[in-house]
């Protein structure tokens, strides 16, 4: 997906990781990227997914963060969703922009928050790919209360993604 216009770092080569133990980089099961967790660089607390290729590693059970999955497959990203959250006054109102993805393994749906170096292209391309996406895996999403974003929502993307409104 789009080679030409990034292609991240490899570290591949055997011994790798035990010449790197800390928690603060990491090799894309996917992509074979090298990638930073630090929040100075993605923007969250807890890196779960690679910023070039999206892919992101079933590590979850029950709830975010709790690291208790014994699946460990990749997570492929298959769309975008907005984070539903209250007000105070119980009104449902969009947050902000999360990546569906489905563990390639045991088909688990889970969200996860976009981080700050994320590659809004590829961003994009899972938006776009999304609108073909099969009838079963959109219910899917739907049973579970995850909103698939439609092509209506172009404008809404464009604006989470770069901060620009195309009105």
């Amino acid at each position: 997906m789009y080679p030409e216009i990034y292609n991240p770092p490899k570290y591949d080569h055997p011994g790798w990781w035990e010449r790197h133990p800390s928690k603060e980089v990491f090799t894309c099961r996917n992509c074979r990227a090298y990638v930073y967790t630090q929040p100075l660089i993605s923007g969250v607390q807890n890196r779960n997914h690679c910023p070039y290729c999206l892919w992101s590693r079933h590590v979850d059970l029950y709830q975010a963060g709790d690291r208790l999955s014994a699946c460990k497959a990749g997570m492929e990203p298959i769309g975008l969703t907005m984070k539903q959250r209250q007000n105070k006054y119980g009104s449902v109102i969009n947050g902000e922009l999360m990546l569906i993805h489905r563990c390639s393994n045991c088909d688990r749906i889970s969200i996860n928050r976009i981080a700050a170096d994320d590659l809004s292209v590829m961003l994009m391309e899972i938006y776009h790919a999304s609108k073909w996406m099969d009838p079963i895996t959109r219910d899917k999403l739907e049973e579970s209360g995850i909103w698939l974003l439609q092509g209506t929502d172009h404008n809404l993307v464009i604006t989470q993604l770069y901060g620009i409104s195309q009105q």
